[in-house]
């Protein structure tokens, strides 16, 4: 069984493929990259499901990869460029990480690179995206999220799944820790709070290479997040700086949270389970040597998302008066459907901070304000939190930062830079008590 996956790999290193022409206008996005991403998932979703489904895992799908080079001048260079090569790490691991996820090959494909046959709902077009026909891919969507270490973000145009550049290290990294964390996977069931990892690929185009992860979106599809926070536990130059404040949704830090006064009340039970897995993450990450992860942290108003609905349908109604009554409005929580796969393209009616627990899995709702009996009731909220950045490994680079934000802050300051179990036991400690 091995032996199959293995060669199926190698033959596809050496593959090139010749088109003979380009009829239509396919993985169309606004720069190369983006359509030789979408065109790579495509083509290495469709290999893949030639591949029979091995029984186990071996220890060489862990190294392996499917690699393939693209040389034809026929391509319009609007669309792709004529030239580039694109290599999928892992091919194995990665789909029966997605099957442990519960994500379908087709809609992870679909997602990446494909357009349901319907044109998009108002929430897509409201965010910039024209209405295309049926032969056209819909590009991922640019996110204005960058961390400190330049790294891209962008979303698919469902808003299912995240695509991240990272470097070199950061895929060497991934290798390290990819069987072990496989194997938590395995173990906890997929039940966890760390970033669900789909895809991990390298892309050249131009001579110039791109590493790219593809992750669950911690983030709803459909539920607006009005707050972010990225914690890690330490209020050394922990803050937003003003240009971060300034953006429409700007990632706020730990000393953002606490100079607000900001709690994340789930009530007592939501509390423990959250902390259980919360601690048994952390843990694992702790026996990998894996610090500098956070805790990322959405926040979804459900009285501001109510207002903000109700102006919504009033200027669609305005609308409507001036289009003489013509215009058909698809429904805000609506999906197109495509196919029976896809449980995003089965529209279901939810109420006001009502989501789905299978799609949106980080998702955790305030306390029930109606149980609580006291004036200060909290706010009706839903909660998206998950860690993220794990592929930082505590070597020399870090003890010597450690070393020098001691000299500079002191022995006692809380910095981001310490070891991995000083790192999770404060992490641990600090999030224990902004949740109530």
């Amino acid at each position: 069984m091995a032996a199959n996956c293995t060669a199926s790999a190698s033959k596809t290193k050496t593959k090139k493929k010749h088109f003979v022409a380009q009829k239509v206008k396919l993985f169309r996005a606004s720069e190369p990259l983006l359509s030789v991403l979408m065109w790579g998932v495509n083509h290495t979703i469709n290999e893949l499901s030639h591949v029979q489904i091995p029984v186990m895992l071996m220890p060489d799908d862990f190294k392996a990869f499917s690699k393939i080079k693209v040389d034809n001048h026929l391509f319009n260079k609007e669309n792709l460029p004529s030239r580039f090569k694109f290599k999928e790490y892992c091919p194995m691991v990665f789909r029966n990480l997605r099957e442990r996820f519960c994500i379908d090959d087709q809609d992870y494909q679909r997602s990446l690179s494909k357009l349901p046959t319907q044109e998009l709902d108002k929430v897509t077009v409201n965010m910039g995206l024209a209405r295309q026909n049926s032969v056209t891919r819909s590009a991922p969507i640019n996110s204005d999220a960058q961390n400190r270490m330049g790294a891209r973000f962008l979303t698919t145009y469902d808003k299912r799944f995240v695509i991240k550049t990272i470097t070199s290290e950061d895929v060497a990294e991934m290798h390290n820790i990819l069987k072990k964390y496989h194997q938590y996977i395995v173990e906890c069931h997929g039940n966890t709070l760390l970033p669900q990892f789909l895809g991990m690929y390298r892309l050249t185009v131009d001579g110039v290479e791109t590493y790219m992860t593809v992750t669950r979106n911690v983030f709803s599809h459909r539920l607006t997040v009005h707050r972010k926070y990225d914690l890690k536990g330490s209020t050394v130059s922990r803050e937003a700086s003003g240009k971060e404040k300034a953006k429409e949704l700007p990632t706020l830090k730990d000393n953002d949270f606490l100079n607000e006064g900001q709690r994340i009340q789930i009530g007592d039970e939501n509390k423990k389970m959250f902390l259980d897995k919360l601690k048994r993450d952390v843990e694992f990450l702790a026996q990998l040597k894996i610090m500098d992860y956070s805790l990322l942290v959405g926040i979804h108003d459900v009285d501001r998302a109510e207002q903000e609905e109700v102006e919504v349908e009033e200027k669609g109604e305005e609308e409507d008066c001036e289009n003489d009554g013509m215009s058909h409005p698809v429904g805000s929580y609506g999906t197109p459907p495509d196919s029976p796969g896809n449980m995003l393209n089965f529209p279901r009616i939810f109420g006001l901070g009502e989501f789905d627990p299978t799609v949106d899995v980080y998702a955790i709702k305030s306390q029930d304000i109606t149980l609580a009996n006291f004036p200060d009731a909290p706010r009706k909220e839903v909660f998206f939190m998950a860690i993220i950045d794990i592929l930082t490994h505590y070597d020399a680079k870090k003890k010597a930062a450690h070393a020098a934000k001691t000299v500079k802050h002191g022995a006692g300051a809380e910095i981001s830079t310490v070891n991995p179990e000083q790192y999770s036991k404060r992490f641990l400690e600090f999030m224990s008590n902004i949740i109530a």
